[in-house]
């Protein structure tokens, strides 16, 4: 008996080492969110993974123009005339008081936003018809080399500009840029906009752009 009992027991201790150092499962956790907590509250998105702003943008305001005209009668004073081989011929004079608008436009050939605009003009012209408004657009040019002109004349297609009214240097020119009050005549382009009464209701000295359309319909009258 004693000797069975020797052997039982080391069996015994063994069994108990085994099972007092088994490792017991953790108990399932429970009430625990997976969600990441966005800084500053709120439960908002976070940058990040912030989705784009549908919002339309807001768009620009039209460019103001005219802001330091004074109004004045129109220039007098005789104008002479260039024209490509073929285009059709000028009017010997512009006709301003007449019961339409007329849009002035100074340039030279040697002038590259002169020159960039001038179917940016046409197109405005044409519009500005289509909404109602009777104007003209008269192009003068100030350049002092009559050749220069002419070859500009020419080269364009028949839908440019192939003939314009000519301003050569001297008096008659300093009159006419003066009676429009232009301070500086070689700083071009220059535009005046005169109302069917013969006044001068705008000038803006330096190119026209696309986005001012809208704000010639404005000073004209024109249909939005």
């Amino acid at each position: 008996m004693g000797r069975l009992s020797a052997l039982i027991l080391p069996l015994l201790l063994l069994a108990a080492c085994e099972n007092g150092g088994a490792e017991k499962p953790a108990p399932p956790v429970t009430g625990r969110s997976n969600a990441v907590t966005a800084p500053n509250g709120g439960g908002a998105t976070s940058p990040a993974s912030a989705a784009p702003s549908t919002k339309p943008a807001t768009p620009a305001a039209p460019r103001k123009l005219c802001a330091d005209t004074t109004a004045r009668p129109a220039p007098k004073g005789a104008l002479k005339t260039a024209a490509a081989p073929g285009a059709a011929a000028l009017p010997a004079n512009i006709s301003f008081g007449v019961g339409k608008w007329v849009w002035v436009n100074l340039w030279a050939a040697w002038c590259g936003p002169c020159k960039e605009e001038m179917p940016r003009l046409q197109n405005f012209q044409s519009r500005l018809r289509n909404a109602g408004v009777m104007i003209d657009l008269a192009f003068v040019s100030l350049d002092d080399d009559e050749r220069q002109l002419a070859r500009f004349l020419e080269a364009q297609g028949q839908a440019g500009v192939r003939a314009s009214y000519w301003l050569p240097e001297g008096g008659g020119r300093d009159s006419w840029t003066a009676a429009l009050g232009v301070k500086d005549a070689g700083n071009l382009p220059v535009h005046a906009l005169f109302a069917p009464s013969g006044q001068l209701a705008c000038l803006i000295q330096g190119a026209v752009e696309d986005g001012d359309y809208q704000a010639i319909v404005d000073i004209v009258g024109g249909k939005k």
